[in-house]
């Protein structure tokens, strides 16, 4: 599976008000169905506050949801999806696994939302 980037304010703003979301400890994770995209491609986009810590805490939060998205995407996610990572307080001091399993578990959660 093909994994894109969201790059415009807009789509971040689709996923944020028709998307499903899952609140875990380490990050949250936004979903919505998407038509633009290829059949066999889902979006992903990142996300870090100010709250979260100065502009090297925010780039090592997303440097590591990026890195849990390359090892867990092309398994786990669903194509024609655009999905929006958001940073928490503790993604960028937590545990590599404890980041992978809680991006997981949102996206089966996801997942078993939208086959409802």
């Amino acid at each position: 599976m093909e994994i894109l980037t969201l790059k415009k304010r807009k789509d971040f703003l689709r996923v944020a008000g028709k998307g499903e979301r899952v609140i875990t400890s380490t990050l949250v994770l936004q979903a919505a169905q998407t038509l633009s995209a290829p059949t066999d491609a889902s979006y992903v986009g990142y996300t870090t506050t100010k709250k979260i810590g100065k502009a090297h805490i925010r780039n090592r939060a997303r440097r590591r949801m990026r890195a849990a998205v390359r090892l867990l995407f092309p398994s786990l996610a669903q194509p024609q999806m655009s999905y929006v990572l958001i940073g928490r307080y503790n993604t960028a001091d937590c545990a590599f696994s404890k980041l992978c399993k809680d991006l997981t578990y949102a996206l089966k959660k996801i997942s078993a939302q939208s086959t409802e």
